[in-house]
């Protein structure tokens, strides 16, 4: 039978937070990182990955402060990282690979540059890496996908969760369904609170994990694996280009006919390139 979210669901108190996460198999650990975006949970973000890869590594997806099951986080507290390394501590993890989607890739990375001793591993997919110049993608503010997801935190509606599962994916029949873009509306409402502390820190700059140094980059030492969708309109797929340049154990996969949530959309492939990279590097 298909593992289910009840059955892999625990709950562990930090030194600052009670976080929700997901747990399957056993071996190494590999953290799963969710992005953000009202209902946005690690269950939501890998539901598709979390038992594949759990039948080669010691699997854990996360909800992080400010969403899912975790507990709720103004602005001025939220931080990723110093989250990641007490999840780490409470478990009883001395370092584990890090799969970061979109904001949990930027966490990775800035894990990967302030604390090099707890990472072995680095897999992104769309993360923002902070201003740099672009050649290719549009200018002038947010992302169109941004902008849209900023608009679905002020109001989730399913016609709003519809419109931002929309332009997460590049498939939108196949994954854009009525049953996600509820559950993904039904999954915010649940915590107001979660949407108002967001909402709440939109003047302060969108309340996200402060991006990594790029001056840092080039330290980073960990095999880094970079997926990004061709087609992602919340983060263009330049932005792994700059990593690419940046980080010097590092190789691109661009995926074309795929958004911005590439563990959803090629999940199959997703899953193989990850356990791939996972067993075939140091």
């Amino acid at each position: 039978m298909p593992l289910t979210q009840a059955e892999a669901a625990r709950t562990v108190q930090t030194k600052d937070w009670k976080l929700r996460y997901y747990e399957a198999g056993e071996g190494r650990p590999v953290v799963l990182l969710h992005g953000s975006g009202p209902g946005a949970t690690g269950w939501s973000n890998f539901a598709g990955n979390i038992e594949a890869l759990a039948e080669h590594f010691h699997v854990y997806a996360v909800d992080m402060p400010g969403w899912g099951e975790s507990d709720a986080a103004t602005v001025d507290r939220l931080d990723h990282v110093e989250a990641a390394v007490q999840f780490l501590d409470a478990l009883g993890i001395g370092k584990a690979a890090f799969v970061g989607n979109s904001m949990g890739g930027q966490t990775s990375i800035r894990l990967a540059t302030e604390h090099p001793d707890r990472i072995t591993h680095l897999v992104t997919m769309g993360p923002p890496v902070g201003p740099v110049t672009s050649l290719f993608a549009p200018g002038g503010g947010p992302s169109e996908g941004l902008k849209v997801l900023i608009e679905t935190y002020r109001d989730p509606s399913p016609d709003n969760m519809r419109r931002l599962v929309e332009i997460m994916c590049f498939d939108t029949a196949r994954f854009a369904t009525p049953e996600l873009c509820q559950a993904r509306s039904d999954a915010a409402l649940a915590r107001p609170e979660h949407l108002r502390n967001y909402v709440d820190g939109l003047p302060k700059g969108a309340p996200l994990p402060v991006w990594a140094n790029p001056a840092l980059l080039p330290r980073i030492q960990v095999p880094t694996l970079l997926i990004h969708g061709r087609d992602d309109r919340v983060v263009p797929f330049e932005t792994s280009l700059h990593l690419l340049a940046a980080v010097p154990d590092s190789r691109l996969v661009l995926l074309n006919r795929c958004g911005h949530w590439a563990m959803i959309e090629h999940a199959d492939e997703f899953n193989r390139l990850v356990t791939d990279f996972l067993r075939g590097t140091a």
